[in-house]
């Protein structure tokens, strides 16, 4: 009987020990975070290590930091519609491309009837000009050049169209809705143009093609690189041009989840595997390179340029400076330093730096 009494007391007592060792464990464990309004500027969540928020507040476990920490802009999301609200030059359509000219002007491509495919705005918001009805089937890039002219990219009359700033039709490469690979006559697809130092141009061909075609200054046809596939100098779905001043050939390589640099000659420099499905890519006279971008290529197709990130890179090493969450399809930077993004939801958004006024009073 004793025997019994004394097993029990030793049950008892570790028992007892385990849950002393238990509360003592838990009196040793780190205290919650506190409210975010209380954490030091930059503090990570317990199960984040440190700096890996930087200059971000607190950032809650579920949650990742931003790429490169965060992209310090304001944004407005229906430029041209808040707060100056001028409805008549919104077609309701999906804006696929935006571009800027010298003057800090945007040039927005999209796809609703009720207004022209083309539509100009000042860098307020104010609509100056449209045209293009009956020329497009389904806009898809927008650039203007170096000389002001603007050039489209239409993915259903596979045409590339250059005009004036006013809207007067100077040159087109490609026939009117014919899909082929015939040099420059015919294009399948097409996508997005973007020029060298020497004002060559290059396409980039597209949903239906996999290839860049080159042009010379004067529109001729020079060369062309490219075959369908995921190896290098191959591409699925090359969907954006952009070029820096050492005449490098930025190509986002979309279905492949990369971008690939080339020569003038399309000879191959590298390839940037780390920044997902491009969506777009500009780069500034300064070569400050920015890209829109989802983190792969599936859920670009699910999302259709909802979510994604706004990021600005390192021109030399890719690496990612800032990031943002942003819808995009197109971009494009004016020369006073916002960035437009022109998105298939039907907006176009103005991001400006964190401390600049806004709104502007639209010109009368």
């Amino acid at each position: 009987m004793k025997k019994l009494v004394v097993q029990g007391m030793v049950v008892v007592t570790i028992a007892l020990s385990a849950v002393l060792v238990a509360q003592q464990a838990q009196q040793a464990k780190p205290a919650a975070p506190a409210a975010p309004a209380s954490m030091p500027l930059g503090t990570p969540g317990p199960n984040i290590p440190a700096g890996k928020a930087p200059e971000q507040g607190y950032v809650p476990d579920g949650w990742y930091p931003h790429e490169g920490g965060l992209l310090k802009y304001r944004v407005a999301i229906r430029f041209g519609l808040e707060p100056v609200q001028t409805p008549s030059w919104y077609g309701g359509g999906r804006m696929s491309d935006v571009a800027n000219d010298a003057q800090g002007n945007v040039y927005v491509i999209q796809r609703g009837e009720a207004a022209d495919p083309v539509c100009v705005l000042d860098p307020t918001g104010k609509f100056l000009r449209g045209w293009g009805k009956g020329m497009f089937g389904s806009g898809h890039g927008i650039r203007v050049d170096r000389e002001g002219n603007v050039w489209t990219v239409d993915t259903v009359t596979q045409q590339i169209l250059k005009f004036t700033s006013d809207g007067k039709l100077l040159q087109s490469w490609g026939q009117l809705k014919v899909a082929g690979t015939d040099k420059a006559n015919t294009f399948n697809r097409p996508t997005n143009v973007g020029w060298d130092s020497q004002g060559n141009t290059y396409i980039s061909d597209g949903y239906g093609n996999s290839r860049v075609v080159k042009l010379d200054k004067s529109g001729k046809y020079l060369m062309e690189w490219g075959t369908p596939g995921d190896g290098p100098s191959q591409f699925r779905l090359p969907h954006v041009v952009a070029v820096d001043s050492k005449d490098r050939i930025y190509i986002s390589d979309r279905e492949n989840n990369r971008i690939q640099i080339f020569d003038t000659n399309g000879k191959l420099i590298k390839i940037w595997t780390h920044v997902g499905s491009v969506q777009s890519i500009f780069i500034t006279p300064k070569d400050e390179i920015w890209l829109n971008t989802h983190r792969n290529n599936t859920e670009n197709i699910v999302f259709d340029t909802l979510e994604g990130r706004l990021m600005k890179l390192d021109l030399e090493s890719g690496k990612i400076l800032a990031s943002a969450e942003c819808p995009g399809h197109g971009m494009s930077v004016s020369p006073n330093g916002d960035i437009f993004v022109a998105s298939l939801t039907g907006n176009v958004f103005r991001w400006y730096p964190y401390e600049a006024k806004w709104p502007q009073k639209p010109a009368k």
